[in-house]
């Protein structure tokens, strides 16, 4: 599998290479969903010390949202991210989030197109606040789950980004993560849709083959088109 940039690649700056684990660090803070989930984590954090309530099923949210995770990953990944623009009449039915991410499929150096787009973002953060106020039953377990889902929207970004840099893995968890996520944009872009882990629910459904046996895949880079 060659890992080549494609000569229809859109404009941005692109990830330098050789990049080392601070430098990559460095340039992921010049961007501003970092930043935005950030300010939400910190603001749940200290929100949820001052309400305190403690209790039991407050330990509950944490594993249940982990374990609902990487299947969330995989839904979005398909049902959103993968949106085929479709026609209603005069109007087009396609999200900022799915023609970001086929940019980022002609480009997976392109930087601003590795993260979540702000406007995007702006209404997830929304959602999030929403269903922080209203679908649990007490403040303090709302706030709970608003500091899971953050700190797993930093960690989300934190590995898609650092995927698409020059680092190289040196632990094995993160090698098959890394390897998981290279395999859907330079190998075949129907399968591997799990970002932050490997195996998972891509084995649960179905989308998770041997790569030495799966054929590349000639619109990987084109999502959508016709091969």
């Amino acid at each position: 599998m060659t890992h080549t940039d494609s000569p229809t690649a859109t404009p941005g700056r692109a990830l330098r290479r050789g990049l080392d684990l601070p430098d990559a660090f460095r340039e992921f803070l010049r961007h501003p969903s970092p930043w935005m989930i950030a300010t939400v984590l910190a603001g749940a954090l200290i929100a949820r010390v001052v309400v305190g309530d403690w209790r039991w099923s407050d330990a509950a949210v944490p594993a249940v949202v982990l374990a609902v995770f990487p299947a969330f990953e995989w839904v979005v990944h398909v049902l959103v991210l993968h949106w085929r623009p479709k026609r209603l009449g005069p109007v087009t039915l396609d999200s900022e989030l799915a023609r970001k991410h086929r940019e980022h499929h002609v480009n997976p150096r392109d930087i601003p197109l590795i993260f979540i787009p702000t406007r995007s973002l702006a209404v997830v953060v929304a959602a999030l606040l929403a269903i922080t106020v209203f679908a649990f039953p007490r403040t303090g377990l709302g706030l709970t789950f608003l500091l899971t889902v953050t700190v797993l929207g930093l960690c989300y970004e934190w590995t898609h980004y650092l995927i698409h840099t020059d680092y190289k893995p040196k632990h094995g968890l993160y090698r098959a993560v890394w390897k998981n996520h290279r395999h859907h944009h330079y190998k075949n872009e129907h399968f591997w849709f799990t970002v932050t882990t490997s195996g998972t629910a891509d084995r649960l459904f179905g989308t998770h083959p041997d790569p030495a046996t799966t054929a590349t895949s000639p619109t990987a880079r084109n999502l959508h088109a016709t091969p």
